[in-house]
């Protein structure tokens, strides 16, 4: 063991990786609770996605640990499971098992995209700009759900949304939350947005806004009402426009998150040299063999953790850290009864926190650059407010060429982002039909 993960080619030890382990366990674990809340949404299995998205996870971070032998997690993507289930399945009326086989066709597509080495033409044919704005763009829309299930925000036919009753029980309870993981998260505490959660639903059994569990551990929950989901559909409905619009946006979105988190990660761990990712290849392949895995047992896109850095930060340096935080995902499972005391009240801090977090990505784009501005503003506004993630990509990739072509620089960009703006602009016609 210690020669296969090279302990002392890392300065490192069993007990400073099993430490690091558990750090990024605590730092993700929101996810168990998160997943199956936002997934529930799309009429799927509350039980089967809580095993499912550990499972996942367990199977991800595995296959990164042993594999790519990074310190690097993977669990269903936040963001990702919000397009799933308020852009795909609410917003266009796609059944939720159709959107697990487009899941598992991006993984496919993204494992053949690794094989064949040609990663670096699609990353370097999309703008930065574009990355940047689609990552903020999903911060807000996460956030603004956040704040939906707080009761911050509630609809409103004059103005479309409005301030809720910010003195009832659930929205104090949801407010508590925030400001308990922003003070956390503030002071750096490691696994600041778990344990919002953990003093939230507390705060709410003490409270009376939220019903105390029947018991603390318990069987683990059947996955037969998720597994292989994916296959068990209409295959006449599948070859439709908004199925291939999903397919990219679930691709194109797990793959420039994964990129940037492993990248943000090795880099933290002093892994890059002359701005190249070792064991990139890898990486990138055991991230999509978990999307294929986790759709099959039937949740959404499986990605690599940004939060893996806390690990790192605790002095995780080898694939033995992935290796602790999949068992504890194993162990996590004989949990699933605290299910019933995560509410919308106890995973809106989460949301906003994490919306908050993705959205620092601004200020990475250059607004004074007004050709890129447009589409990148326009990304970046459209997914809250149309409550679609590919809409504010559609609209993007569609704005760009136009922007760059006015402004005499239609020669700098790449062949596939106008290949894009004509599948784009078919996706907006096949709506309006």
């Amino acid at each position: 063991m210690d020669r296969y993960f090279g302990f002392k080619e890392h300065g490192t030890t069993y007990r400073r990786e099993s430490i690091a382990g558990l750090t990024t366990f605590l730092s993700m674990a929101y996810i168990l609770f998160v997943n199956p809340m936002i997934l529930s949404d799309a009429g799927m299995d509350l039980g089967a996605v809580f095993t499912a998205t550990a499972l996942a996870a367990a199977i991800g971070t595995l296959i990164m640990g042993v594999l790519a032998k990074y310190p690097i997690a993977l669990a269903p993507g936040m963001g990702l499971n919000a397009f799933f289930t308020y852009s795909v399945v609410l917003g266009m009326g796609i059944e939720w098992q159709v959107a697990l086989f487009g899941v598992f066709v991006s993984g496919i597509i993204f494992i053949l995209i690794t094989l064949f080495k040609i990663r670096e033409v699609i990353i370097n044919a999309i703008p930065s700009e574009l990355k940047y704005a689609a990552s903020a763009g999903i911060g807000l829309f996460i956030a603004f759900i956040g704040l939906k299930g707080a009761g911050i925000v509630v609809p409103d036919e004059a103005t479309a949304v409005s301030l809720g009753h910010m003195l009832s029980g659930p929205t104090l309870v949801a407010v508590f939350g925030i400001v308990i993981t922003v003070i956390f998260m503030v002071r750096g505490i490691k696994g600041g947005i778990f344990y919002g959660m953990v003093l939230t639903a507390i705060a709410g059994m003490v409270t009376g806004v939220i019903a105390p569990p029947q018991a603390i551990v318990g069987a683990i929950p059947s996955l037969a009402p998720t597994f292989g989901q994916a296959f068990a559909l209409d295959w006449s409905t599948i070859f439709t426009w908004q199925l291939l619009v999903v397919i990219l946006t679930f691709l194109f979105v797990d793959f420039f998150d994964t990129a940037g988190t492993l990248y943000a990660v090795a880099n933290q761990a002093g892994f890059v040299k002359d701005n190249k990712l070792p064991r990139a290849g890898k990486a990138l392949l055991a991230d999509s063999s978990a999307t294929s895995i986790g759709a099959i047992l039937g949740t959404s896109t499986t990605t690599a953790y940004v939060e893996s850095t806390s690990g790192v930060a605790a002095g995780g340096r080898t694939g033995f850290t992935s290796v602790v935080t999949s068992l504890l995902f194993i162990v996590a499972l004989f949990f699933s009864p605290l299910l019933a005391v995560v509410t919308a009240q106890v995973t809106a801090p989460a949301l906003i926190i994490v919306g908050i977090l993705m959205a620092s990505s601004l200020g990475l784009i250059d607004w004074k650059r007004f050709e890129v501005a447009v589409p990148a503003f326009l990304t970046i506004i459209a997914m809250p407010l149309t409550s679609s993630i590919a809409t504010g990509i559609a609209m993007g990739f569609i704005l760009y060429p136009v922007t760059m072509l006015a402004k005499g620089k239609g020669k700098e960009v790449h062949p596939i982002m106008y290949a894009l703006f004509f599948v784009f602009l078919a996706y907006f016609i096949f709506l309006s039909e």
